[in-house]
């Protein structure tokens, strides 16, 4: 009886439990108009309900039950579509535009209301939108997952000692942006140890202000040197170049011509991007004037104009346009610059301040999207008078690569904005600095006396290294200076005389003997700096220059304790082949002993990060093993 009664179960089981089959689809979502790819779409197969997303390229491949017969595609702001899925396992599926979520939005402008329109998210596809969580796509087949961590960062080949008998001379562009320094600060204070090509000493530096002192002549820039043993090598020396640009007060500042270019894009939703980038925003129109005005341009799948040109002292209207912004939609980048530089010209001041601010995570997908084709608009628009300034929010796909380069194309500037503390830091304790230019491509030059220099080794500015006869060409692009800002260089010399691995010899030549001048100069200079820099309003450069005398202090400046700390830094997390003797604890005690007044609580902070940062990395060999990784090493 038991062996009946199993053969029934036996024979229930296999007519009551088919095996399900899979087939695999395939194909690409775009845009009916343009043709352009469309990112994350929703796709929803019926009855299984199986859901993925496209990728950045608009394509999917997924698997679904052989009984599903119907695929639902959504994405905000299209209509949705319902495909027969029994036309084929490959689709080429595209979407129209939807007008019925373009809500109108009534904004006051020069006292007149006037409507625009804008974007809004669409129900449906709302309604549709999961969560793709790594468990969910490794137990789901066929659910597409994006990378979750896609931040991008140029490579940095680190600057080597060089001879001066062979380069006598270093020439690199000036660097005011300050962006690495809050990126590493997300990254520590989220627990995690930085890419090492997210460090870039330079902007690490120049994140902070030094009080050097205003410039008293006709020139713009002041010059401040100092010279002494670098901490992690005594038998070296560490020279700090320093410029100050003239403090403008703000009601003598010319008047502004600004669009707020804001990306509200899909991949802008989360709360450390457009709700912090609103606020922002907000501290920003606080500062304005009634002389200036502000334009609002958004871009996601389509780019639009949210408020027109509007005087600074309407700041309710301007205020009210920044809250009803959403996330929502791909990327188009590209359009969005058009627009603004369009917007921009259309309402240009001569002789003002005519610049766009640029708010996004960089994730450019869709239209001009390559750096290349950015660059050469940004480039040819420069040209105009109409600056670019680059405000970075976000993490996960934060594009840091494609942002340095568009602000360095735009004669702007580039920062982070990781909190609020940030946002006002940059654009109200910095105002001035950040939107105002009082000298235009600053480039520095450096002539090293082989007499007194047996190597030196600039410290950062990798990415703005120049060529030496560039500094005489009035056509090369460099880097700006804006009211009060202040840039830092550091060179780490070898002295003639001393033994170093690092100044080492090569054979001498078999077909040719080398030519050397003997060396005829008898006095104490070590170095020489010149500075060639233009006013905005012109095309020819003026020169400066500074010798410095080979006399190394031994009583310090708490600004030169604190740039050395930085740099050191910076070269423990890059895990710098000229690292040396630097450590954590050394970091920690320059930085002790350098705080100075601290107004704003600066220098407390980054010692704060450098012994959190000590905590992390209890053995070094933690960070050498990500030599070769673009992503975080989260510390446990």
């Amino acid at each position: 009886m038991k062996k009946l009664s199993f053969a029934f179960l036996a024979l229930f089981l296999f007519i009551g439990f088919k095996a399900v089959n899979f087939k695999t689809i395939s194909g690409s979502v775009s845009d009916l108009s343009d043709g352009s790819p469309i990112a994350t779409a929703i796709l929803k197969s019926l009855p299984s309900k199986t859901v993925a997303k496209t990728n950045l390229s608009g394509r999917f491949n997924f698997k679904i039950p052989q009984t599903d017969t119907a695929l639902v595609v959504s994405y905000v702001g299209y209509q949705t579509k319902i495909i027969n899925l029994n036309k084929g396992n490959v689709l080429k599926i595209e979407l129209l535009a939807n007008n019925n979520y373009l809500k109108e939005v009534v904004i006051m402008a020069h006292g007149k209301e006037q409507k625009q329109k804008r974007m809004m998210d669409s129900p449906i596809s709302e309604a549709l939108r999961i969560p793709i969580t790594t468990s969910l796509a490794g137990r789901v087949p066929g659910i597409y997952q994006e990378d979750r961590n896609t931040e991008s960062y140029s490579s940095i080949s680190e600057n080597g000692f060089k001879d001066p008998l062979k380069d006598a001379l270093s020439t690199f562009s000036i660097d005011v942006d300050a962006a690495s320094y809050s990126n590493v600060r997300r990254f520590i204070n989220n627990g995690s140890l930085p890419p090492k090509d997210a460090v870039r000493i330079e902007e690490m530096i120049n994140y902070f202000d030094y009080n050097y002192a205003q410039p008293t002549g006709k020139d713009p820039i002041n010059i401040v040197t100092e010279l002494a043993p670098a901490p992690w090598n005594p038998q070296h020396r560490l020279v700090q170049i320093g410029l100050k640009a003239k403090t403008i007060a703000t009601d003598n500042l010319p008047a502004s011509n600004l669009v707020f270019l804001i990306d509200v894009s899909g991949s802008m939703s989360s709360a450390n991007k457009l709700p912090l980038l609103v606020s922002s925003f907000k501290l920003l129109t606080d500062q304005l004037r009634a002389k200036d005005k502000v334009a609002i341009v958004v871009y996601a799948g389509q780019s639009g104009l949210v408020l027109p040109s509007t005087p600074g002292d309407a700041k309710t209207s301007i205020k009210d346009a920044l809250s009803k912004l959403s996330a929502g939609g791909s990327t188009a980048g590209g359009a969005g610059l058009q627009l603004a530089y369009k917007v921009a010209a259309e309402n240009f001041i001569v002789g003002g301040n005519n610049r766009i601010i640029l708010a996004t995570d960089g994730d450019f997908n869709v239209g001009i999207s390559s750096d290349d084709e950015m660059q050469r608009l940004i480039e040819q628009k420069r040209k105009s008078g109409i600056y670019l300034t680059v405000l970075g929010y976000g993490m996960g796909n934060y594009k840091d690569s494609k942002m340095e380069i568009l602000a360095d194309k735009g004669n702007g500037n580039y920062a982070y904005i990781d909190n609020i503390n940030e946002a006002r830091k940059v654009l109200v304790n910095e105002f001035g600095g950040t939107l105002f230019t009082v000298a235009k491509d600053v480039k520095l030059q450096v002539e090293f006396n082989p007499a007194k220099v047996q190597a030196y080794r600039l410290i950062g500015y990798e990415n703005r290294l120049l060529k030496d006869e560039d500094f005489n060409d009035d056509k090369k692009d460099a880097g700006e200076m804006g009211s009060g800002h202040t840039v830092t260089a550091l060179y780490e010399i070898i002295p003639t005389g001393i033994k170093s691995s690092f100044a080492s010899k090569v054979d001498d030549l078999k077909y040719q003997k080398p030519t050397q001048t003997p060396i005829t100069y008898e006095g104490n200079e070590m170095l020489t700096v010149k500075i060639r820099y233009k006013l905005p309003d012109q095309e020819s450069s003026k020169k400066m220059q500074l010798a410095i005398n080979d006399n190394p202090k031994t009583n310090t400046s708490d600004n030169f304790r604190f740039v050395a700390a930085l740099a050191e830094f910076g070269m423990l997390l890059r895990q710098s082949d000229f690292k040396q003797n630097s450590s954590f604890e050394q970091v920690i005690s320059l930085a002790e002993g350098a705080m100075g007044k601290d107004k704003e609580g600066y220098r407390s902070e980054f010692l704060k990060l450098a012994k959190s940062t000590r905590l992390m990395a209890k053995d070094l060999l933690t960070i050498a093993n990500r030599n070769e990784v673009t992503s975080p090493i989260k510390i446990k």
